[in-house]
């Protein structure tokens, strides 16, 4: 993702309650939003979202804070939280995840934080790799 020249990746943005958006949502730096999207919302910043939160749609940020409703992924290069009070229904995918008690989460977790790929044991020095084959019954 690229950012216009003049944009502050230390800037810390706010849009409340009463913001609709409907589209994709992109920010820099930080955005605490509090309103409703239908689209997705994606950053390499931290995204912050308050109580009255609705978002519909794909979530793909540096970090973010989840509180209110979401329908739809959230994809965070570093960590998700899900406040206390949180609807979520879709699947995380962070190197760090934190669920508090009174979260509503319905979907699928992949928490990774050393980014190891699921692969088969290498094998032995020195033994080559062993091919998979069936076991065989009595008399067979």
């Amino acid at each position: 993702m690229s950012t216009p020249p003049n944009a502050n990746p230390n800037s810390k943005n706010l849009l409340n309650s009463d913001v609709e958006v409907k589209g994709m949502l992109k920010f820099s730096g930080e955005l605490t939003f509090d309103g409703k999207v239908d689209g997705d919302i994606n950053s390499d910043g931290m995204l912050n979202l308050g109580d009255n939160a609705v978002v519909k749609g794909t979530i793909d940020v540096g970090s973010v804070v989840v509180r209110g409703k979401i329908t739809g992924n959230i994809v965070a290069k570093d960590k998700i939280e899900l406040k206390a009070k949180t609807e979520m229904f879709g699947d995380v995918r962070a190197a760090k995840l934190v669920i508090e008690e009174g979260v509503t989460f319905v979907g699928k977790t992949e928490v990774n934080p050393n980014k190891v790929s699921p692969t088969s044991p290498p094998p032995r020095p020195g033994e080559p790799a062993k091919p998979v084959t069936p076991a065989k019954g009595p008399g067979g």
